[in-house]
């Protein structure tokens, strides 16, 4: 896909910025790529490339400006499920300076993402090839997508969120409202609609209290 129909497709969700050139190419780099591994295995059950975009880097995109992660003084963030990348390789382009760490149990999923980070000659970002339960260390932000055992997922995510930090969600509506009671311990702020949908959001909670979750 050519990088000016990229930049179109990002646009409501970057709004009033826009990625460089480089970030651009980095992402055609991705989409190709992508494409050619979902050929082969489930990466993504979105198959057309202008969906991918939007639902996929567009979603990404937005949670990181959101997050304010160009500008804020975390310097840390964890991708649990991370899949195909998303949202986690996304903000790794858009704030390149923020250490990075994908979390995916699935090998083929996990070999894909070290194919992607080795194309876009990417540093200062690891895949962690395990369940998130046995990863040592916390960040200053987490972000989960995907989210197919809420209550678990959750549970895991929020145990590697780092004292003061903040936990990002990009979830369906329905399960929105469920969220603050499946977790202590946090102070959500209201949650952001993404651009192009009715019934997904984002939704940010940071630690008030590591002690009681």
């Amino acid at each position: 896909m050519e990088q000016a129909r990229i930049a179109s497709l990002l646009a409501p969700f970057l709004a009033p910025d826009s990625l460089t050139d480089q970030q651009l190419a980095q992402v055609s780099t991705y989409l190709d790529l992508l494409l050619k591994w979902n050929a082969r295995i489930n990466l993504t059950s979105v198959r057309k490339p202008e969906e991918i975009v939007t639902r996929h880097f567009g979603e990404s995109f937005f949670a990181a400006r959101q997050l304010g992660l160009l500008s804020a003084r975390e310097s840390s963030l964890i991708d649990l499920g991370s899949g195909a990348g998303f949202p986690g390789l996304p903000i790794k382009l858009y704030a390149p300076a923020i250490s990075v760490t994908l979390i995916e149990s699935n090998q083929k999923k996990t070999t894909f993402l070290r194919e992607i980070i080795r194309a876009l000659t990417l540093t200062n970002i690891d895949v962690f090839a395990g369940r998130a339960e046995d990863f040592p260390r916390a960040a200053a932000t987490v972000t989960l997508r995907a989210v197919e055992k809420p209550e678990r997922a959750l549970t895991a995510a929020a145990r590697l969120v780092s004292p003061g930090g903040r936990l990002a969600l990009l979830v369906g509506l329905a399960l929105a409202g469920a969220i603050p009671g499946l977790l202590s311990g946090f102070s959500w702020s209201p949650r952001v609609t993404l651009p192009g949908s009715s019934n997904r959001i984002l939704l940010v909670g940071q630690v008030w209290c590591k002690e009681s979750r």
